[in-house]
């Protein structure tokens, strides 16, 4: 009888991890985590850097601790590999991770036959990868999947490419090298997702630097609006800079939220080094752009990057403190509006400011508290806040609170202040926005309750008829209070 058949081993595919198995990088998720946890540590991460990416690596995992069920991994891809090891192919990570973070990915996918990866003096990736598999698989002897510019010496010496979440033209290039398999085309574009990281929708709160001339019946003064736009631009700026940088901070609790978790840093749609870079850079763009209206008003930028910096770096964690400082962020917009086109605010204003606006940060602060699902005794009910379930009551209490006492601020100010009398012919009628503020206020915190409130205020109103009804009605009253 002639001998049986025998069947055929299957090639080994040797997957990357970083970019390919899940849409972050490693080496970048640790490194910010190190400077949330000690910003100083950028002079140790500089000094490790100069030893080479494999040390630098090897440092960071042994001082960082990664969850892998909170990486953001590309779905298809992943299922794919679920596919290939139904049909018994050896799989294998291979990747330019520390050791020690690519066996705890690895032990948490469960998929992988074999781990290699950087020890702290080489860095396995490109050719060193290339070297590492060709020794043990032989020449094309191993199908290999990436995504990066950087795998293109791997798939020189791979049976067949497999390319993930990269462009068509990284695509044609890994054709160039061996055969191409599959193509997994990247889920959203990185300029849309940078687009989305910027918050241009938040720009819209910028626009109380305009409050101090309009309160003022100056803004029809060239000049100042001039002036206005420069600063409404800075705090966009600034702003943008500002939401970069607090999203990095914020990725293991980002994750774990129902909404936050689709933010570009947290679905993994965006490079964590775009933020690195392009937030400091906004920032220190705003605070130079600042200069061409004043010294004064750059000393306002400068502290309002320290404030926000200070919140997401340690201060969202301290309860009360966290809100107040919210509502006072909103309130240097009125300050930075004031400098800018030397209109100088009221106390009321201010007062006035400050009782709406912690209103608003007390509402976001209950939404995050009622959507959050550890809820247990002792355990914070917000990831990364300080609060816990049972403050919920008590934070309700102090936002409506807060918004009703806005509106007995206007009230004291129409029937108390010389100042109405200068700025309007019929001041008692701007009793009239009392009501509607009351209305607004109460609505607000009626959603809330309900849990029909998104989690920011600002995104709310946007979106909200009611809240432009509201506010067409108390402009047409302060229009006709003015008599003009």
């Amino acid at each position: 009888m002639p001998p049986s058949p025998k069947s055929e081993t299957p090639v080994p595919l040797c997957v990357d991890l970083d970019g390919t198995l899940i849409k972050t990088d490693l080496l970048w998720e640790s490194l910010v985590r190190l400077l949330k946890k000690k910003p100083l540590a950028i002079f140790a991460i500089l000094s490790w850097w100069t030893r080479g990416r494999a040390f630098l690596k090897q440092q960071l995992a042994a001082r960082i601790a990664i969850d892998p069920a909170t990486l953001p991994c590309n779905k298809e891809f992943l299922a794919f590999l679920r596919e290939q090891k139904k049909s018994g192919r050896p799989l294998v990570l291979a990747t330019a991770s520390d050791l020690k973070m690519a066996k705890l990915v690895a032990d948490y996918f469960g998929l992988f036959d074999e781990v290699l990866a950087s020890d702290g003096k080489t860095n396995l990736r490109s050719a060193n990868k290339l070297k590492a598999l060709t020794e043990k698989f032989g020449v094309r002897g191993f199908d290999y999947a990436g995504n990066s510019a950087a795998d293109l010496a791997v798939w020189s010496g791979a049976r067949e490419a497999i390319v993930v979440n990269a462009s068509p033209s990284l695509e044609r290039k890994a054709a160039a090298c061996t055969k191409l398999g599959r193509f997994f085309a990247p889920e959203l574009s990185r300029s849309g997702a940078f687009t989305r990281s910027l918050r241009p929708h938040q720009w819209v709160k910028n626009l109380i630097v305009f409050v101090p001339a309009l309160a003022g019946h100056k803004l029809a003064d060239p000049m100042l609006l001039q002036n206005a736009v420069w600063a409404f631009a800075v705090f966009c700026l600034c702003a943008s800079g500002v939401y970069l940088v607090n999203d990095l901070l914020d990725l293991d609790s980002d994750r774990r939220h129902a909404s936050k978790k689709n933010r570009p840093f947290a679905a993994g749609d965006l490079p964590l080094q775009t933020g690195l870079v392009c937030g400091p850079l906004l920032l220190a763009a705003g605070v130079l752009a600042a200069a061409r209206l004043s010294r004064p008003f750059v000393g306002v930028m400068v502290l309002y990057v320290l404030l926000t910096t200070s919140y997401s770096w340690w201060l969202k964690r301290v309860v009360l403190l966290d809100v107040f400082l919210l509502a006072g962020l909103y309130t240097m917009r009125l300050v930075a509006g004031s400098v800018a086109t030397g209109v100088v605010n009221s106390a009321w204003l201010l007062m006035f400011s400050m009782s709406v606006f912690l209103s608003l940060a007390l509402a976001k602060r209950y939404v995050e508290l009622a959507d959050a699902t550890e809820t247990e005794s002792g355990k914070p009910a917000a990831a990364g806040r300080g609060y816990f379930a049972q403050h919920l009551k008590l934070v309700a209490w102090l936002g409506t609170g807060s918004g009703w006492l806005a509106a007995l601020v206007l009230a004291i100010y129409v029937k108390e202040s010389q100042q109405v009398v200068v700025l309007y012919q019929h001041p008692l009628l701007l009793l009239l926005v009392c009501p509607l503020l009351l209305f607004w206020i109460s609505r607000v915190w009626l959603l809330v309750r309900r849990g029909e409130m998104h989690d920011d205020p600002v995104v709310f109103a946007l979106k909200d008829w009611a809240s432009y009804l509201t506010g067409a009605l108390m402009l047409l009253v302060i229009w006709l209070a003015t008599g003009r």
